[in-house]
């Protein structure tokens, strides 16, 4: 009699048999690439080569096992409960279970009660993330293992989600940074996600096993998680076979199950129809047929702009350049708004030599009797391109696309702006924008996101858009982030969805996504009646029609849609220009003369040692970012530097903390720890005076660091509470650390009313309630 365990996973398949004695006889660990049926008839084939016709018992568990577990009239168990059952089984000891997965991630408390947290609506940190991050150093996950031995520096990368992801790694790949410290730093990413995310208020500690394939697999992932949640060899259980545990639990339990013999089995799957695996639902399709289609286009081709011809026009231009996070955008208008020159292009991660590019391009064809009379710049690059272009105005994106929409409709109530990385949504009331909500921890349903699965299908986003107004039966993906969507997608195609209904479907996702993740509408009224759509995911018409079905409204798509901020920034261009204004743009001939040269350095100028990126355009012209404060940049411009510079921020921190408490000897009341959080930078003197004419000795927490805040992060109840509040945990750890056994740390409601048109004089929420 043997007993099999199936663990089927989101990417994965994990079998593991054991004989009557709890011997392994027969273990397989393979990838299913979404054909589950397939997978699972070659491992029972590869089985019944080992047993012939022996009687089993099974029990399938997993993510993907509970559909097919049913269909084929086998025992299924939820896969916390199994490996559960087999970290129990094999090491008893065990306080703490972290287990990463192809797209989960789980913590399991054993100790006082089984406590299990698992990922939810993301997969950032799992082995497909890992996956995902690895292809940008062109190498697989072994290889990202390898690369991280050799790390010395870590970077901070965004592990929440994957585009974010890409766009932090992206520019240390174009900064030069060494591939084995971006390596390290997408695994010290995925154990911050893991720890500060599930976690949530429970630590980490006692004996702690790790299990899934990611952890097997991957050394460097094991030592960083060991690092982090300081852990010594003693404190660490690494089973064997890790990554089985969940079908090795499985096995175990499958002793209580009936038996059955095993070409049985083997004919039960091989018989099971594909539509009996079928799980995706079907949308209605975006356009009826090709009349609908051509009555679409033929509506939206009303809202466009005059263009005139460059070559013949004779007077002022105005410039707006829109330096977005993928790609640049670039307008040049006359004094009426009508359009002479626009420009749109990916960045390719060098987005000045871009603009350079396209001034270049534009001197070249202006007329001599025409001249760049006033000039404005938007987006995450405005900084950058203003300073070595020396553009005259910059201005917030939300300004620039608010002016955009308003040439187009007057009245316009709602605008929806759909970008490579962001996502924004602007509501008007009265002529000004009320309020603004954009996307946050999760990129899923931006521009990157489609262009993403049309390269994965080997097209451009252009042939893929349009083979989606075809189809009859798109696919319901949902509005999850792109790990999962991945894996729907595989889903679908081997469930027989073509091209067409994917990319339908993924047009759907991603007005799911803008309307119920992002704006979290409740009612379609509250958009309003004078809707402007914009961005270059507008361009898709797939995206616009699904809009337009969900919401039941008809929307504004100007022509422009993908320029509309530089569009805007044209027009706040003009706004500004009064006669006699001299512009302090660069000449064709003066942008020869920058060459630039990039350079990567950490900030000195206080404990947060900011990774700063320092661009030289000329020996005078620098431009430096990733500084959180102005000291960056004075440090390598020192000549902007003032003669009598005075650091009213340095003076302050200074001033509050410079305190001296009394010695062991004085402390006739012992000691107190007061953690340096919060409202303390206001309260501290206070405190500090208060509790030293009592005779205690007051000692206070390390200043905020990244060390500081990671050895805090097991005890953060909320992932989503501010980053000064994270701290805390930190700084009362600090505290624990230096033997400090009394902690005061008070909730103050409210403080003393400092203006008497003052409405209240309540702290913030967080402020009052945290000490709780």
């Amino acid at each position: 009699m043997f007993h099999i365990g199936i663990d089927i996973g989101s990417v994965t398949v994990k079998t593991v048999i054991f004989d009557t004695n709890n011997n392994i006889v027969y273990k397989e660990y393979k990838r299913h690439f979404s054909d589950v049926k397939k997978a699972l008839s070659e491992v029972l084939v590869n089985i019944y080569n080992k047993l012939k016709n022996s009687k089993v018992t099974i029990v399938i568990t997993g993510s993907g096992g509970i559909d097919i577990s049913q269909k084929l009239n086998i025992k299924f168990i939820q896969e916390v409960i199994a490996s559960t059952h087999a970290i129990e089984y094999f090491y008893p000891e065990t306080d703490v279970v972290i287990e990463l997965g192809g797209e989960d991630a789980k913590v399991t408390y054993l100790t006082g009660g089984i406590d299990q947290r698992m990922n939810g609506i993301c997969a950032g940190g799992t082995g497909a993330f890992i996956d995902q991050m690895a292809s940008l150093l062109q190498t697989d996950t072994f290889g990202l293992n390898e690369l991280a031995k050799d790390y010395n520096v870590i970077y901070p990368i965004a592990s929440r989600c994957g585009v974010f992801a890409k766009t932090d790694i992206q520019p240390l790949i174009n900064d030069g940074a060494k591939r084995s410290d971006i390596a390290m730093s997408i695994f010290n990413a995925v154990v911050v996600q893991t720890v500060s995310v599930l976690s949530c208020g429970r630590k980490i500690e006692g004996k702690v096993a790790f299990l899934g394939g990611p952890l097997h697999f991957l050394p460097s992932l094991r030592d960083r998680f060991k690092s982090v949640l300081k852990l010594d060899d003693k404190d660490i259980i690494f089973p064997k076979d890790a990554q089985l545990y969940v079908a090795m639990g499985a096995s175990l339990l499958s002793k209580k199950e009936e038996a059955i013999k095993l070409d049985d089995l083997i004919k039960k799957i091989q018989s099971l129809n594909i539509d009996d695996l079928n799980t995706t639902d079907k949308l209605d399709p975006l356009f009826k047929d090709e009349n609908d289609y051509n009555e679409f286009i033929k509506r939206h081709n009303k809202n466009t702009i005059k263009t005139c011809d460059i070559s013949k026009f004779n007077g002022n231009c105005f410039l707006g350049i829109d330096a977005g996070s993928t790609t640049t955008k670039a307008a040049l208008i006359d004094d009426k708004g009508n359009l002479l020159y626009t420009h749109y292009s990916s960045n390719e991660g060098k987005p000045l030599e871009v603009v350079i590019d396209i001034m270049n391009k534009i001197y070249n064809i202006l007329p001599s009797n025409s001249k760049i009379v006033s000039s404005t710049v938007t987006g995450y690059g405005e900084g950058l391109i203003k300073k070595a272009l020396k553009i005259d105005y910059g201005e917030i994106e939300t300004i620039a696309h608010f002016k955009a929409a308003k040439f187009f409709n007057k009245d316009v109530d709602f605008i929806l702006d759909i970008g490579g990385q962001d996502m924004k949504c602007l509501k008007i009331k009265n002529g000004v924008i009320d309020s603004i909500v954009l996307n946050e921890a999760c990129s899923s349903g931006c521009g990157s996101f489609l262009e993403t699965f049309a390269t994965s299908l080997s097209m451009d986003i252009k042939e893929f858009s349009h083979i989606g107004i075809y189809s009859k039966s798109p696919v319901d993906l949902g509005s999850r982030c792109t790990v999962f969507m991945n894996s729907k997608v595989k889903q679908a195609q081997k469930e027989g969805a073509n091209v067409s209904d994917i990319s339908a479907g993924l047009s759907y996702s991603v007005i799911k996504n803008a309307l119920f993740k992002v704006i979290k509408i409740r009612d379609i009224n509250d958009l309003g009646d004078n809707i402007v759509v914009q961005g270059g995911t507008f361009y898709n018409d797939l995206v616009l029609r699904g809009f337009e079905k969900l919401t039941k409204k008809e929307v504004i798509r100007p022509s422009i849609a993908g320029i509309m901020g530089a569009f805007g920034a044209a027009l706040i261009s003009l706004e500004k220009y009064s006669d006699g204004y001299k512009t302090t743009l660069l000449k064709q001939d003066e942008l020869s003369n920058i060459n630039l040269n990039v350079e990567v350095d950490r900030c000195r100028g206080c404990s947060n040692n900011c990774l700063l990126t320092i661009n030289k355009f000329s020996e005078n012209e620098i431009f430096v970012s990733g500084n959180r404060c102005e000291k960056g940049e004075m440090i390598y411009n020192k000549e902007k530097k003032p003669a009598n510079h005075i650091n009213l921020f340095k003076y302050k921190y200074n001033r509050l903390f410079k305190y001296k408490s009394l010695s062991k000897e004085k402390a006739i009341m012992g000691e107190i720890g007061i953690p340096r959080a919060l409202n303390m930078y206001e309260d501290y003197p206070f405190w500090h005076t208060f509790f030293t004419e009592l005779g205690f000795r007051v000692v206070l927490s390390d200043r905020s660091s990244k060390n500081l805040y990671q050895s805090g992060i097991t005890s953060i109840a909320s992932e989503t509470v501010c980053y000064p509040a994270k701290l805390v945990h930190g700084h009362i750890e600090n505290l624990i650390e230096k033997g400090i056994k009394y902690i005061f740390y008070p909730c103050i409601v409210n403080e003393k009313k400092e203006d008497i048109y003052a409405n209240n004089n309540y702290n913030c929420p967080v402020v009052i309630s945290y000490s709780e």
